[in-house]
């Protein structure tokens, strides 16, 4: 082998040497820290950097991202003496290589130490239930403590968040007894609530349904006074328009009077004293329109008979005769307005004496009545 050819590669492998210890490429968010002899010099920003061959050495390579550090549960007593399960997730971020790598041995331990003693200094102030409603509180609180702790160690706590809160498992039970009592309490208010509406609901219906039933039955009771205000002024208007006959409205006076004695309604009526009067003028008016005939000597006797019996008490009431001179229309007409009225007279006055005496049997009319 040629002598000149071995030096000449130990030249080319110790030219290689120095460019690789000479040369340091640093990745996107890396620092590195560099040791000359021992002793910090600087950081390696990212990029391509130059060192001192075997002077220069790497002591750390640091990550200068946001990291997430979620720690381990750790028992944790209340102001109640209960003991919670709690752990925690950490969001921090280093901002000077130099103090995270000389500062602090393992920054990690010891922002977990520092959590857990500023914890338990924080929930030992605390009941369960608080613990349980004020995460927001507890969170600020340890992030102060640990951003306050953290800054001199070059690293930046950004957030501290409580993952979960473990009570014991007896707490556990008590609090869904709780929790299921609080729900059927709401849901027999909410029935409670719902039942008096729907109440006052119905009774306002009522209340409309009554007032619009009173206002209709009102309108109704007016429009029909009003009908007949006007079917007894039109009456008025015509008796006196056409000068009526006293006989004529004696004669309606008795047919008026059944109607009023067959009402169901009435249980008492009083018989007017011009009833007889009535009953003769109608008789009379019947008989002088009957008097151009010359009357017969039984139809005489017949007359005489029954005025004795008109003054005598008014008991009977003057009949007609069929085989007499008058009209057998006007006598008949006559006859049955007689009929009528006495009906109507007895049949009120037995319902008049039934109404009175409820025991005692209702008389029956024959045909004599």
């Amino acid at each position: 082998m040629d002598p000149v050819v071995i030096p000449l590669l130990v030249a080319v492998l110790v030219v290689v040497f120095l460019v690789t210890s000479t040369v340091r490429i640093v990745p996107q968010a890396r620092r590195y820290n560099i040791e000359r002899f021992g002793r910090y010099r600087r950081t390696l920003q990212p990029g391509l950097n130059l060192v001192l061959p075997v002077a220069d050495r790497i002591n750390t390579k640091l990550d200068v991202r946001e990291q997430v550090y979620s720690s381990d549960p750790r028992p944790v007593i209340t102001e109640d003496n209960l003991v919670v399960n709690i752990d925690t997730v950490l969001y921090y971020q280093i901002t000077d290589p130099r103090a995270a790598a000389y500062e602090v041995a393992d920054y990690l331990q010891a922002i977990d130490q520092l959590t857990v003693t500023t914890l338990r200094n924080v929930i030992g102030s605390m009941d369960l239930e608080e613990t349980l409603t004020s995460r927001e509180e507890i969170n600020s609180r340890l992030r102060a403590v640990l951003d306050d702790a953290t800054g001199k160690w070059g690293i930046r706590v950004n957030r501290v968040e409580i993952k979960a809160i473990d009570p014991p498992a007896s707490i556990k039970e008590a609090m869904e007894k709780q929790m299921r009592a609080e729900r059927d309490k709401r849901a027999a208010i909410l029935h409670a609530e719902g039942e008096r509406q729907a109440k006052i609901l119905t009774a306002e219906g009522t209340k409309q349904k009554d007032i619009l039933e009173a206002q209709g039955a009102q309108q109704a009771m007016i429009l029909r006074a009003d009908g007949e205000a006007k079917a007894v002024e039109l009456v008025f208007q015509a008796v006196h328009r056409n000068n009526a006959d006293p006989k004529v409205l004696a004669y309606k006076y008795l047919e008026t009077l059944p109607h009023l004695a067959g009402s169901d309604n009435n249980t008492f009526w009083v018989i007017p004293g011009e009833l007889t009067e009535a009953v003769r003028t109608v008789t009379r008016a019947f008989g002088d329109q009957a008097s151009a005939g010359p009357p017969t000597p039984g139809q005489s006797e017949e007359a005489a008979t029954a005025d004795d019996h008109d003054t005598s008490g008014g008991s009977r009431l003057p009949r007609l005769e069929a085989g007499s001179t008058v009209s057998l229309d006007a006598a008949a007409a006559a006859d049955e307005a007689g009929k009528q009225a006495a009906a109507a007279v007895s049949d009120a006055k037995a319902e008049a004496e039934a109404a009175k005496s409820p025991q005692m049997p209702r008389r029956t009319r024959t045909s004599d009545d």
